[in-house]
């Protein structure tokens, strides 16, 4: 395989920064009097502008004029122009190599710069060895190789030297790296990473293959799979602690290059590199198995006991008639008491007569059923499966080494205790039972019968042991989902260091007790105003009733005929296009396919159109292969190439940051918004096929199973992150994530979202963080308001008033509570991480305690507003109609199969989202423009069209958009500054005949 060059010819002047425009030129390049004099002292005017012309290049980018180089023609032109000679006379400096030899050798002088030695070869090497030990990309190994010359003041060699330094820098990282990873590998564990791309006849695919098809769809089979995985990958003996050799970029890049690299692929590397790649997956997957592994258990068990709660409702439903019965003999009952209580009659005589004594004795026994169903505790329930969790515990305890942060845990006293009964095959309990771990309404019931029972208390232990993985309060070694929440925050001290030196930068003070006093003071005269405008019924849109605040129904004020009249106005001039086009010229406009970069070498795409194709087959839910059956002009090969190398998460992150970067810089935008404000929903789609065994039922939507694309849509309609989640999965959780995960400008001050997205523990960290979360309270008049004072203090809101603020709370937690913020804002941790972290810890932990009780103060403050404020309630509400109407756009993109996740992997559901969201962002861009341009053209014939009206038209409209047929790829874009013509009232008329 050929050598691959650091950088490509063309890239070598950019990196050097040569100037390429006339701003650089006139910065950089504009001589001073003296520079003047003394290039104009030389002899003729081609030794005056030689001279000038290396003066100027050596002082700007260290390079030296050698004889056979070529000056950028735009600099020899600009500096011969301040001379007042000709460009042309240039050609005769190189005639008289010694006069060169001399103007250099001044310079140097002057600008105190020398020529290169091999110390200072040597010095670049090593700059190059250090930044290819983090990266393959080139043009950092480049920039590094230059920047070690330029630190000493040495003038840079010619652009193939660097390029062999840079070259051979490069190719001893990865020797090193190679060294690291496969040191003290036998020749005979090295054939058995060959034999891993081999087709292995027992399983009819290679056994790579095998190892990276993780099942997701909760089943003991699946379960027992991902560990049968598990135990093959560690039959390998690789050393985890290998990877920590590697620089953490360098090792990500090894793992997304072996992840995406097939097997036919893989056998044309050389030897070096493909076992590589091999060992950094194995060790990789082993992290990612126990993952895996321990969120499945997670999920079985938490099935376990979800199907034990409905086979318990499905009982009482069953059981509807006899009750019925049994209350209607119960009320008949009642009423003789009742009746021979005002007679004094003989209660019994009548109870005979009237109802039966004999019916009211066989009831009985009815009704302690009915009871014992009624108050059955999940337990019960999920022990009536004991056989279907007894086929994957056993293997799934002895897979695993748990530890856990408190000594002489119980918990883990009984998994060993479990351990070992399965492997006596014991099925009783000894004497002596580890029972600490169990809480006490739990451990009754396993010694109601006198006798503990096993299989109460095994399933017990396996659901105190889920829920305490989730919490992180215990672990697994190995893995990474499940670590303790501390060990994944900032550290300990040097988040005391930053305190110290106040440098937290977060929404709060470094104190508890000054934001305690504030807010103690704010939250009290707040509700004393509250309660004097509701008792005086100043508060605009609420009314009291029985002493409960209720919001009467808002009116729209948006001018609806006006507005749909001027929407079908502008879409009938709207220049009619196909996606395929539109994406071009958004690409024209972004540059976005640029930040597409190849995997290993960090260059761009050869085949843009490959690359805008399969962007689009993850948007319309196509694929690879049904893009290329429906695309002209390329084969699925390109688009499959491209897809595996160029497009990644961080990829379309950046990407997506170009074009919405774009949108928030065009003037139009700011009709709609100043980018500050934004909204978050998840829109549902059903799961088919292979996704139907990953997905999750959620009745909310349907009673099929599905996902959730999470998506952030800003005030100005630009969707700028996006994530796949799980039907079921709590979405509070994950609100905080795309305001931090997301590459663009956009800087979000407040968030709109639904109930759903909405918690004590959301409305304190969006507080820490300085921002403002606003969601839409469903049942309003539910939700408490929490004061330091008691309710007495506030008669009028007394049924609104709920628990005290235990100020103590927070105070005792207050710094975790800071370095959880900071953690965040630095990126340090994923909020999602540890949202789900603090709703899995138990009630009494400190810092889950801290974060509730300053939520509960940022939550009443904002209840008070809202009630307060109809402006508030018109700013949410019309956030999420920004987002409720992009879903309608996103339901018509992802048109394929119905707009139904066929892929089996969440991996590749991200795919799915990131490519949705990308071509959704285009389409608002490229309306944004062209509705600026119809508007203008509009207004321009005499149309009334204020800016009033035109701000509640979406730019997420798709009506002249041709989503569907046959995408021919091979068209030109439109050039830059060059746009489509406006449709005419003429073209309508002939396009509806």
């Amino acid at each position: 395989m050929a050598r691959r060059r650091l950088l490509q010819p063309d890239r070598w002047p950019v990196l050097l920064n040569l100037p390429a425009d006339e701003d650089s030129l006139i910065r950089n390049y504009t001589m001073s009097g003296d520079d003047l004099d003394r290039a104009l002292r030389k002899r003729g005017h081609h030794n005056q502008l030689g001279f000038a012309v290396q003066l100027c290049l050596m002082r700007h980018t260290g390079c030296l004029l050698a004889q056979n180089d070529a000056a950028p023609v735009e600099v020899v032109s600009f500096i011969a122009g301040q001379l007042g000679v000709g460009s042309a006379v240039l050609a005769d400096y190189g005639r008289r190599d010694n006069t060169r030899r001399e103007h250099s050798a001044e310079l140097q002088e002057r600008l105190g710069l020398r020529m290169m030695t091999r110390a200072d070869q040597r010095a670049a090497l090593v700059a190059s060895i250090d930044a290819a030990a983090a990266t393959d990309k080139g043009e950092t190994i480049a920039a590094a190789t230059v920047a070690a010359f330029r630190s000493r003041n040495v003038l840079l060699p010619s652009t193939d030297k660097l390029e062999r330094i840079g070259t051979a820098g490069r190719a001893v990282a990865r020797k090193r790296v190679q060294t690291s990873l496969l040191e003290g590998l036998t020749p005979e564990r090295l054939e058995a990473f060959e034999q891993l791309l081999m087709v292995d006849p027992a399983i009819g695919q290679t056994r790579f293959a095998w190892l990276r098809a993780l099942p997701e769809a909760p089943s003991e089979k699946n379960l027992l799979a991902l560990i049968e995985r598990l135990t093959f990958v560690r039959s390998f003996g690789l050393d985890p602690r290998r990877r920590e050799r590697i620089h953490p970029d360098r090792w990500a890049q090894l793992v997304r290059e072996g992840a995406v690299t097939p097997s036919w692929l893989a056998s044309d590397f050389n030897a070096g590199r493909r076992h590589t790649l091999i060992a950094a997956q194995l060790i990789e997957l082993t992290s990612k198995l126990i993952d895996a592994t321990i969120t499945m258990f997670c999920r079985l068990i938490a099935r376990l006991f979800t199907k034990s709660k409905a086979r318990q409702d499905q009982r009482h439903l069953d059981a509807r008639k006899d009750t019925g019965r049994l209350l209607r003999m119960f009320g008949d009952t009642l009423r003789v008491l009742a009746e021979t209580n005002e007679t004094g009659e003989d209660t019994f005589k009548v109870l005979d007569r009237e109802i039966g004594w004999d019916r009211l004795v066989q009831a009985r026994a009815d009704v302690e059923v009915l009871a014992t169903t009624a108050e059955a505790d999940p337990l019960l329930g999920a022990a009536e499966r004991y056989s279907w969790v007894r086929r994957y515990a056993p293997a799934l305890l002895d897979a695993f080494t748990f530890r856990s942060a408190r000594t002489l845990d119980p918990l883990l006293t009984a998994i060993d205790l479990l351990r070992q009964l399965n492997r006596d095959d014991r099925r009783g309990l000894p004497a002596k039972v580890p029972l600490g771990h169990l809480i006490q309404k739990v451990r009754k019931l396993i010694a109601a019968n006198g006798k503990r029972d096993r299989r109460l208390w095994e399933i017990a232990t396996l659901a105190v042991l889920r829920e305490r993985l989730r919490s992180g309060d215990v672990w697994v070694e190995g893995g990474r989902a499940f670590r303790p929440l501390e060990a994944q925050l900032m550290p300990g001290p040097v988040f005391a260091a930053r305190k110290e030196a106040d440098d937290l930068r977060l929404g709060v003070p470094r104190g508890a007790d000054a934001w305690i006093a504030e807010k103690e003071q704010e939250l009290d005269f707040k509700l004393k105003r509250l309660s004097h405008q509701a008792r005086t019924g100043k508060l605009a849109g609420v009314r009291m009733d029985d002493g409960v605040l209720i919001i009467s129904k808002q009116r729209t004020k948006v001018p609806k005929a006006k507005v749909e009249a001027a929407k079908w106005l502008i879409l009938d001039r709207m220049p009619q296009i196909d996606i395929t086009d539109l994406l071009a010229e958004v690409n024209t406009w972004t540059g976005f396919a640029q930040w597409f970069t190849h995997l290993r070498t960090g260059d761009t795409v050869r085949l843009t159109p490959a690359l805008l194709a399969a962007i689009l087959g993850d948007a319309t839910n196509l694929g690879a292969k049904r893009m290329a059956d429906a695309s002209a002009g390329l084969s699925e090969r390109q688009i499959t190439w491209a897809r595996l190398f160029h497009i990644r998460p961080e990829t379309y992150k950046a990407a997506l940051a170009a074009i919405i970067n774009a949108h928030l810089a065009h003037p139009f935008a700011k009709l709609w918004g100043n980018g500050t404000t934004s909204s978050s929903d998840g829109q549902f789609f059903r799961s088919a096929g292979r996704g139907a065994k990953r997905g999750d039922v959620n009745a909310h939507y349907s009673g099929d199973p599905g996902s959730k694309f999470y998506t952030w849509v800003s005030d100005q309609h630009g969707h700028f992150h996006v994530l796949p989640m799980g039907a079921t999965e709590d979405e509070a959780v994950y609100v905080l994530d795309g305001l931090y995960g997301h590459e663009t400008r956009i800087e979000i001050d407040e968030h709109y979202v639904d109930t759903g997205g909405a918690s004590d523990h959301v409305f304190s960290l969006f507080a820490i963080g300085g921002k403002r979360v606003a969601p839409r309270l469903r049942d309003l008049k539910d939700w408490r308001l929490h004061a330091f004072e008691d309710a007495d203090a506030y008669p009028t809101l007394k049924h609104h008033i709920g628990e005290r603020i235990d100020a103590a709370a927070i105070r005792e937690g207050w710094d975790e509570a800071l370095r959880v913020g900071v953690s965040i804002e630095d990126r340090i941790v994923v909020p999602s991480t540890a949202l789900k972290k603090l709703a899995a810890l138990p009630k009494t932990n400190v810092l889950s305690r801290a974060l509730r009780e300053i939520g509960r103060i940022e939550r009443t403050l904002f209840m008070i507003e809202w009630y307060s404020s109809p402006k508030l309630r018109d700013r949410c509400r019309a956030g999420l109609n920004k987002g409720e109407a992009g879903n309608k756009l996103t339901r018509a993109v992802f048109f394929h199969e119905r707009g139904e996740i066929r892929d089996g992997s969440f991996e590749s559901q991200a795919f799915r989202a990131s490519g949705l969201n990308l071509a959704v962002s285009a389409i608002v861009l490229w309306n944004t423009v062209y509705l600026s341009r119809v508007v203008e053209s509009l207004r321009t014939e005499g149309h009334d069209l204020p800016d009033d009206v035109i701000r509640h038209i979406s730019p997420q409209i798709w009506e002249h958009i041709n989503l569907t047929g046959i995408y021919d790829w091979m068209r030109e874009p439109q050039p830059e500054g060059i746009f489509r013509p406006l449709r005419t009232v003429k073209e309508k008329l002939r396009d509806a005949a």
